[in-house]
């Protein structure tokens, strides 16, 4: 007997309308009242977006005859009984797509974007089950061309086979693998490269003048060095880049052979491009940071992640380490793979410091906290986050750099994170033969000091569970690093961040424990004037400058319709900028850091 598999058909149905039809057949209903559930979230973006909000209609028939649908919850749908052991359902529905990220669903006549998670409903108990999806191309003529993208496997075997880049029947082992590879429909350009000898390809949507020579060489030699950093064979068969180029955006999704990237067209280089612009360095950090997470989250996993409950929130403390030390290992391996020279690794990993010094969440959210309350605080940033939040990727990667360097220097360079990185792998990663163990709270500081003989609890309890800075200063020092501060202005601060519209400045955070905050200055207020003359855009700066520390000035604002005067004593300049100066001289520490060849 042929086992059981969920079948499912989807199609843009009406572009205009940004719509999709998609159906769910079970063959084998549950005879009590089969139930169907949409995600509330998608696996690596942690907030709660209730996908089944873009379901319009939604129906359900069985051997021809209507069959009702009893909605039970804002995602689950319940049919009601059979009584009949053997009865098929289908269930249709409507979804609207017009969400222009990486998260979700996007329609309409360029092009038809989808993660599974916001079309795909799950036959609950069936989960396990493999799964067939008849992906169909939109009537008209207009859609003639265009094809299909994706890293679900064709089919074989199947009536209506998928055949490569083509309409038709893709299959899934399960109803988590299904909704783990995004598809584009679409006239898009497609690129491809070996690395490792795993066939990889790159797919771009949107207006373009991509370089894809100059792209697919340099993703080449990314992948290749992470394939080997981990160690041959790629977890993955094959590998998918899908890019949606805009005029202005930056994301991106990790799934377990592909990712999906939203980018602005300018970031991607350009024939005849001159050395690695800001912009294209930023667009290959973000492609690197997707590519690590196809071994760190996607197949080595908190514990929270195993159970993969789709219906509410999976609270773990473990980001810092997830998406922490994968923003650590993005940057570094467009460097140690030469895509970057150390001069402007050094210029990157500046950058995050003085990110992670400006805010005074650093101080009041440790990383664990972070991890655990993203949900609720990280993904839905307010006027107030930067005074109560960290960034478990930003800090995390401090964390990590400062950890790996503890290691390397602890034991004279014959440990360091890349070799806990690997261990894990070993021991945790989902891989050939192996279903993968999830990683405890206290997993990966147990493994580090097992491989380094070094005694790392105070480590971290303060990095991880404190609220310390992190002592960077020294330990860069043995590596032939120096870390300055520099002042970004000469400028007294009010201590707080604008936002302009037009000609209007108006402060977006006032930051805790500031002269604006002392002075009862509130995010949301419009600044009018400062010593009775006018704040533009243009303005605020000169008018800023001419004052010295400790000077107070008179600052009139409107707070919703009032008109209010405050006295505020001015801060010194911001010093949030640093600086990392490499020493000339020859050391052994840091030539086996920043240039490890990942023990190739």
């Amino acid at each position: 007997m042929k086992p059981a598999t969920i079948h499912y058909a989807i199609r843009a149905s009406n572009p205009e309308a940004h719509l999709f039809e998609v159906r769910c057949t079970v063959s084998t209903a549950n005879p009590a009242g089969q139930r169907f559930a949409l995600p509330a979230w998608i696996p690596g973006s942690y907030l709660i977006r209730d996908f089944a909000r873009h379901i319009v209609s939604i129906r359900a028939e069985s051997a021809g005859k209507a069959v009702t649908l009893t909605k039970i919850d804002k995602h689950t749908w319940q049919a009601i009984p059979t009584g009949e052991k053997r009865s098929s359902l289908t269930v249709s529905c409507e979804v609207y797509a017009w969400d222009l990220s990486v998260r979700g669903a996007h329609l309409d006549q360029t092009h038809a974007f989808f993660n599974g998670s916001s079309v795909f409903l799950r036959a609950v108990g069936h989960e396990h089950l493999p799964c067939l999806v008849d992906i169909q191309r939109p009537l008209g003529k207009r859609y003639h061309n265009w094809r299909v993208a994706t890293a679900l496997s064709p089919a074989e075997g199947e009536r209506g086979t998928a055949h490569r880049h083509g309409f038709g029947t893709y299959r899934a082992a399960s109803y988590a693998e299904l909704i783990d590879h995004p598809v584009e429909l679409g006239d898009f350009t497609l690129a491809a490269f070996s690395a490792c000898g795993v066939p990889h390809e790159v797919v771009i949507s949107g207006r373009h003048d991509c370089d894809l020579a100059r792209l697919t060489g340099d993703l080449e030699r990314l992948c290749a060095w992470q394939i080997r950093f981990f160690g041959e064979p790629a977890p993955m068969p094959s590998y998918l880049f899908l890019v949606t180029a805009v005029a202005d955006g930056y994301g991106g999704l990790e799934h377990r052979a592909s990712t999906a990237l939203l980018c602005a067209r300018n970031d991607l280089p350009y024939a005849g491009m001159k050395d690695t612009p800001e912009r294209y360095v930023a667009f290959l950090g973000l492609c690197s940071h997707e590519y690590f997470h196809s071994w760190n989250i996607k197949r080595i996993r908190p514990d929270a992640f195993t159970a993969g409950n789709l219906d509410a929130e999976n609270y773990t403390t473990l980001l810092w380490a997830f998406e922490g030390f994968t923003s650590y290992y993005d940057d570094l391996a467009l460097l140690r793979c030469g895509l970057i020279d150390q001069k402007e690794w050094l210029r990157l990993v500046a950058r995050t410091i003085g990110k992670v010094r400006r805010d005074p969440g650093r101080k009041r959210q440790t990383l664990a906290e972070s991890s655990f309350d993203a949900w609720t605080k990280y993904y839905r940033p307010d006027e107030n986050t930067p005074n109560a939040v960290v960034s478990y990727y930003a800090k995390g990667a401090l964390v990590a750099l400062a950890l790996d360097l503890t290691l390397r220097a602890g034991t004279n360079g014959r440990v360091s994170l890349d070799d806990v990185m690997r261990a894990l792998w070993l021991r945790h990663g989902e891989r050939a033969g192996h279903d993968g163990v999830g990683v405890g709270d206290d997993d990966i500081r147990l493994l580090a000091e097992e491989l380094s003989g070094l005694e790392l609890e105070p480590f971290f309890a303060a990095a991880i569970h404190g609220t310390a800075e992190l002592a960077l200063a020294p330990l860069l020092k043995p590596f032939g690093i120096r870390l300055r501060r520099q002042k970004t202005s000469m400028t007294p601060t009010l201590g707080a961040k604008t936002s302009t519209d037009g000609n209007e400045v108006r402060l977006a955070t006032v930051y805790q424990d500031s002269p604006a905050q002392a002075a009862g200055l509130s995010a949301g207020d419009l600044l009018v004037a400062i010593d009775g003359l006018r704040v533009t855009p243009d303005s605020l700066e000169p008018l800023l400058c001419r004052r010295h520390a400790g000077e107070t000035i008179r600052v009139h604002a409107f707070r919703r319709d009032e008109l209010m005067d405050f006295t505020v004593q001015l801060g010194s300049p911001a010093s949030d900028k640093h600086k990392l100066v490499l020493k000339k001289k020859r050391n052994t520490l840091r030539d086996g850091w920043l240039q490890d060849a990942a023990k190739c």
